[in-house]
């Protein structure tokens, strides 16, 4: 049987050619926290990468991600009051968006790579926007 070969990183001591960044603060990190502990939620995921898509109201998303219309617009005002999500009236609608490229890019990528581990193959490019 062969054996593994592990480097133990010291503290203080980084792998050659990985750049070091400064810890974030608390505040920081329990916010980073908060928002990923909604992404957990595979609905809400889903409704994210829906939106991530274009903006949509919420019968469109109910029916886009399969959920019960008051369902998703619980998780649509949890994904609002944590600042991922945002929206705007047009009439009677309210027309929901994802207005910060950075939460779109974390989803695309994170989804994408999982589709590409399942074999998602053709569809990961697509899946990551980078596609038709």
């Amino acid at each position: 049987m062969a054996r593994r070969m592990v480097q133990r990183w010291g503290e203080g001591e980084v792998a050659a050619g990985v750049e070091r960044f400064p810890d974030p603060s608390a505040e920081v990190l329990a916010e980073a926290a908060a928002a990923f502990g909604l992404l957990a939620s595979s609905a809400r995921l889903h409704i994210v990468w829906a939106l991530a898509q274009g903006e949509s109201d919420v019968s469109g998303l109910a029916e886009r991600v399969g959920g019960a219309l008051p369902a998703v617009s619980q998780h649509l005002t949890k994904l609002k009051l944590a600042g991922l999500v945002r929206s705007r009236r047009e009439g009677r609608r309210q027309v929901y968006f994802v207005d910060d490229p950075d939460v779109v890019t974390v989803v695309r990528l994170v989804v994408g790579q999982l589709a590409d581990r399942a074999g998602g193959g053709s569809s990961a490019g697509h899946l990551r926007g980078t596609g038709t």
